[in-house]
């Protein structure tokens, strides 16, 4: 029977949409759900060492957020937003697709500029309204340099800014993970439950006997879009570019020969790159594993490669809510309404919620 858009929605009060990171990265609020027992206990990220032992693996994705909001303008003085995407070499270098606002405003063949730092015409458009941009800038520097010289953190629509000049610096530093690979800025959206370790906690997860794999999916802002639909399984899933190294393939299927060791996801996207890769290949193979993750999980899917989840709470009718409830109960749907009480419970407790909020263990 099909499952209704419905059974994934809930109220959450505005005012428990954390708008700005908890002072410290761990001590971000932490429920942690034990499915064998089916209880649900609170604590802080900090003591995540109590529930992790030693032969466990972080399967954590790595991927970094570029800054990648620029502001311009058109030629007759209009201010235009523009979001970088993602590059199309294809078209040449530093052509991106883009969203532009207002895109009505920019039409094929239109330009904009920022000063002497950028300017930009736009080549096509899609379907979708992303639009084609080749980007021409002094010295020939890449649109990416930029970027990170002027442009802002690509925040969901759910955080506000209003011009405080504290916040560009301090989103930088929080809204990006402390492991990101710095060098590999494929993220317009931050890989969310990687955003409460800290390289101490990591450090003594490390000494504990606790490993880490690395994972790269390149987080869209499809991650963001709700179901619309009325059932579940008529939503179109985003796809989203994922890498997984010889060392994190040969991980998954070490954990699985391992019975002390589990295989620990940080976040849904972690989830999606591994789901995604063990629906194709039985074993690990010889070279890194580059596709694209067009998987959508939802209740009652089991899982292959997951035995633990690090996660936030998300969004009401999201797909990443699919994925958490499945998780909770595989191969059943009970998990979806044990997921309303959790978040029920949540919302009693005044846990924060989405991107800068608390997270969720399950065991």
């Amino acid at each position: 029977m099909p499952l209704s858009t419905d059974l994934f929605d809930y109220t959450l009060p505005p005012h428990l949409v954390a708008q700005t990171p908890a002072t410290r990265r761990d001590a971000s609020r932490l429920m942690v759900v034990d499915r064998a027992t089916r209880t649900a206990a609170h604590h802080v990220f900090a003591d995540l060492p109590q529930f992790l032992k030693s032969g466990d693996t972080l399967f954590r994705n790595n991927a970094a957020v570029l800054p990648a909001r620029l502001h311009a303008q058109r030629p007759t003085g209009g201010t235009i937003e523009c979001l970088l995407l993602r590059p199309d070499p294809t078209h040449g270098d530093n052509v991106w697709w883009c969203l532009v606002r207002p895109g009505k405003k920019l039409p094929v063949g239109a330009t904009f500029a920022q000063g002497i730092d950028f300017s930009g015409t736009v080549l096509a458009k899609d379907a979708e309204g992303a639009a084609l941009i080749r980007f021409t800038t002094p010295h020939d520097d890449s649109i990416t340099a930029v970027a990170n010289r002027l442009g802002d953190v690509p925040l969901p629509p759910y955080i506000e800014r209003h011009g405080d000049p504290a916040d560009r610096p301090r989103d930088l530093e929080r809204y990006q993970t402390v492991y990101a690979d710095r060098a590999r800025q494929v993220a317009v959206a931050a890989p969310t439950a990687g955003l409460h370790f800290t390289p101490e906690l990591l450090a003594t997860l490390n000494a504990q006997g606790v490993a880490s794999a690395e994972i790269t999916l390149h987080v869209g802002l499809g991650t963001f879009k709700p179901i619309m639909s009325t059932t579940v399984e008529e939503h179109a899933i985003h796809r989203e570019i994922y890498e997984l190294p010889v060392p994190t393939q040969r991980a998954l299927f070490t954990a699985t020969r391992n019975t002390t060791g589990r295989r620990i996801a940080v976040g849904t996207t972690s989830v999606r790159s591994i789901e995604d890769f063990l629906s194709q290949h039985d074993t690990p193979l010889d070279r890194t594993h580059l596709a694209e993750a067009g998987i959508f999980i939802y209740p009652p899917r089991p899982f292959r490669g997951v035995d633990a989840l690090i996660t936030n709470f998300h969004q009401p009718r999201s797909t990443l809510l699919c994925l958490v409830s499945a998780f909770l109960t595989p191969g059943s749907t009970d998990g979806i309404a044990w997921l309303r009480e959790l978040y029920a419970d949540a919302i009693a407790r005044e846990y924060r919620f989405f991107s800068y909020g608390d997270a969720m263990l399950i065991l």
